[in-house]
C-alpha cells in the first residue's frame, strides 16, 4: 500500500500536467503508453499464441503519428493493417496463423484505439473539463469499491475472475463514481462557470455509467490475465503493475464518456 501511495504522489501531478497541456504533448504521452501497453498485452498472449507483434507496433506508430485524429482515414488504415497481417501468414505461414492475426488485431484495438479516446474527449469543446470524468469515474469507483468491499463486502461478485471483488463493493463503487462526478460538476460549474446547463447532472449520469463500465474493464483485464496465468501485465508503476493494470478501466470509460457527451450535446 505504501508503494502504491508513493507512486500516486508522483504520478498524479504528472498526469495533471500532461492532460491539461493537451495537443501534441498528450498525444505523444498516450502514444508511448499505448506502445508499452501493447508490448505488455502481446508478451502476455505469447504464453498461448504467437502475436505478430512487430506489425502491431509499426501500425501503432503510424496511427499515432499520421492517422489520429483524422477519423476519415480509419477505414483505409484498418484495411492496410489487416492486409499486412494476412500477408504475414502467407509469407511466414510456418510461424503465424489466423489466430495470431486475430490476437494482434484485437490487441491493437483494445489498447490503442480505446486509449486514444482520452484525447478525443480532451479535444472536444470544454474537453479540458469533461476529460477528468474519465479518471474520476474509473479510479474514484475503484477506490470506493475497495473500501466498501473491505468494510461491508460479503457476497462475491465474480469469484473465478477476481476473488476479492464483492457485490457490495461494486455497488459502492458505482455510487461513489456517480457522487464524486456530481461533486466535480458542482465545483466546476460554480468556480469556472462553464456555460452548459445541467452540467452537474450530466457529470452525475456519466460518472455512474463510467463507474459501471470501469468495473467491466477491470474484470476484462482479470479474465485475460487468468487465461494466460499472470498476476500483473508489468511493473512500470511500482505497487500498481503495468500500463494495462493501471489503465484497464480507463480503456472502457474513455469511449463511454466521449459518446455520452455526444448524446448530451444533442439533448441539451
Amino acid at each position: 500500500m505504501r508503494l502504491r501511495i508513493i507512486t500516486a504522489v508522483f504520478g498524479i501531478p504528472l498526469l495533471l500536467g500532461i492532460v491539461l497541456s493537451g495537443a501534441w504533448i498528450l498525444k505523444l504521452a498516450i502514444g508511448v503508453m499505448v506502445l508499452v501497453g501493447l508490448y505488455e498485452f502481446y508478451s502476455a498472449m505469447e504464453k498461448k499464441v504467437n502475436p505478430i507483434k512487430y506489425v502491431g507496433y509499426i501500425f501503432t506508430i503510424i496511427f499515432t503519428l499520421f492517422v489520429f485524429p483524422y477519423d476519415e482515414w480509419y477505414f483505409v488504415f484498418f484495411i492496410c493493417f489487416l492486409f499486412a497481417l494476412l500477408l504475414s501468414i502467407i509469407f511466414f505461414h510456418s510461424k503465424y496463423n489466423i489466430i495470431d492475426v486475430a490476437i494482434t488485431f484485437i490487441g491493437f484495438f483494445y489498447v490503442c484505439i480505446l486509449f486514444f479516446y482520452v484525447q478525443k474527449v480532451r479535444n472536444l469543446t470544454y474537453g479540458e473539463f469533461f476529460v477528468w470524468l474519465i479518471f474520476i469515474s474509473a479510479w474514484g469507483s475503484d477506490t470506493l469499491a475497495y473500501f466498501t468491499g473491505i468494510t461491508i463486502g460479503k457476497h462475491k461478485l465474480c469469484p473465478k475472475l477476481s476473488p476479492k471483488k464483492t457485490v457490495e463493493g461494486a455497488l459502492g463503487g458505482i455510487a461513489g463514481g456517480a457522487i464524486l462526478s456530481f461533486i466535480y460538476g458542482i465545483v466546476v460549474a460554480y468556480f469556472i462557470q462553464i456555460p452548459i446547463s445541467h452540467f452537474s447532472i450530466i457529470c452525475f449520469v456519466i460518472g455512474g455509467a463510467g463507474a459501471i463500465v470501469s468495473q467491466l474493464g477491470d474484470l476484462t483485464a482479470s479474465s485475460i490475465k487468468r487465461y494466460v496465468n499472470i498476476k500483473d501485465y508489468g511493473n512500470l508503476f511500482p505497487g500498481h503493475g503495468g500500463v494495462l493494470d493501471r489503465f484497464d478501466s480507463i480503456l472502457f470509460t474513455a469511449p463511454l464518456v466521449y459518446y455520452s457527451i455526444m448524446i448530451f450535446n444533442q439533448i441539451f
